[in-house]
């Protein structure tokens, strides 16, 4: 009989159960009414902070500090008292539901402590950030935006260089994978794509999620790929070397500069937005200060998470392509495609398989499961159909007649 993809897709999505889809429906939905509830946190922060003039004030104590400095420290201020303001949502969003939905076992004071953690890198790091920007404003003249694009592609270049080294450790331990087969594999995959064997690890994924993933994270002489011990506890031998074939994908093919390419053209766009929008905002939000001034940098911020939802359709669209591409490699260097269609599967209980288009196209920073677990039967069929060919045509396989 004939292997059909669609009839073996389906045979995969069905093996979830139908319950678990259900959850995975509800979930995957409620993570969408989500972005349009954090936003409107972001915006009743920013309304408080300037209603009660908090950075007004502190500006104004530091009108004689230099101008790096004031703009530093009001900046810093504003993302340390959002993230205080904010956690009761970051508690309910990102501890208590991820654990009604059993994708977290994560303790709440474990979940504090790293929140504290990441608050305080994103103070710090925000802060620096958002003095380049101003900086830019104050220095540049109208056209300052033009030059955003230049300050963020240096900012994202600078983390992504810095965080396996200095951030991902704060939140996880990571480790060679151990010796054995599955680590003898891996040293195999990564010789082939030219990546040093010492740079995929294992790490501690299941101290925050349950949720079955693996990433490539770095540039230049940090890039590494790590599997979550989550993913190598669950996961067949065969699952790892798609998986991680598929990491290696994202690796070999630059998806890493692709991004700091894209959204550093996102970011003129936006800056560029934020430069014509600003005093509109500024006075619904009740602030008298004008975009070069770092006191209005909670109407800057509510500008910059109001574009990042309405440009998230081509964001997401973008991004979907570059895991298409990993796949396709990982198809092609690999050749698991069970191991990634049963890989994928294990996603589906967090990313419900079965959208709606339209739901995908603005949603899903991911194909869907079902198109990605398609693709890769698709692909299983075509070689079974070349190697049938081939032995036909060496005649391996004799003709037969098979009469209905």
């Amino acid at each position: 009989m004939a292997f059909n993809a669609q009839t073996a897709t389906a045979r995969y999505i069905d093996s979830v159960g139908a319950d678990n889809l259900d959850k995975a429906a509800a979930y995957t939905i409620g993570n969408h009414w989500h972005l349009l509830w954090g936003l409107i946190v972001t915006g009743v922060i920013a309304w408080l902070v300037v209603r009660w003039g908090v950075l007004d004030r502190l500006q104004a104590r530091l009108e004689r500090r230099s101008f790096a400095m004031r703009a530093f420290l009001v900046a810093a201020t504003y993302l340390l008292i959002s993230g205080i303001l904010g956690l009761p949502w970051s508690i309910y969003e990102g501890w208590w539901r991820e654990r009604a939905y059993d994708r977290s076992s994560q303790p709440l004071g474990d979940f504090l402590v790293q929140g504290t953690i990441a608050g305080l890198l994103t103070a710090v790091i925000g802060g620096l950030f958002l003095l380049g920007v101003y900086a830019l404003i104050n220095r540049t003249g109208r056209r300052w935006w033009i030059w955003s694009g230049g300050l963020t592609a240096a900012a994202l270049a600078f983390l992504m260089l810095l965080s396996p080294i200095l951030i991902e450790p704060l939140f996880n331990q990571y480790q060679p994978v151990p010796a054995g087969p599955v680590r003898d594999t891996l040293e195999e995959m990564a010789q082939q794509a030219d990546i040093p064997a010492n740079r995929i690890f294992m790490y501690d994924g299941s101290r925050q999620s349950n949720n079955f993933t693996a990433n490539v994270s770095g540039v230049l002489g940090s890039a590494r790929i790590a599997i979550s011990d989550v993913a190598l506890k669950q996961a067949s031998l065969e699952e790892v070397r798609a998986v991680t074939g598929h990491e290696v994908g994202h690796y070999v093919l630059g998806h890493v500069w692709r991004g700091v390419a894209v959204y550093s053209l996102l970011a003129v766009l936006l800056f560029f937005l934020a430069d014509r929008l600003f005093p509109s905002f500024a006075r619904a939000f009740g602030s008298t200060a004008a975009i070069g001034e770092p006191r209005g940098v909670p109407v800057l911020l509510f500008l910059v998470s109001l574009f990042a939802l309405l440009a998230m359709p081509i964001t997401n669209a973008l991004s979907r392509i570059g895991e298409s591409e990993a796949d396709a490699y990982s198809l092609r260097t690999v050749n698991e495609p069970d191991g990634l269609a049963s890989a994928l599967v294990k996603t589906a209980e967090y990313r419900y398989p079965r959208p709606h288009p339209v739901q995908e196209a603005i949603f899903y920073s991911h194909p869907s499961v079902e198109r990605r677990v398609r693709r890769a039967m698709e692909w299983k069929a075509r070689i079974r159909s070349r190697t049938l060919n081939r032995l036909g045509a060496t005649g391996v396989i004799s003709n037969t007649v098979v009469e209905g």
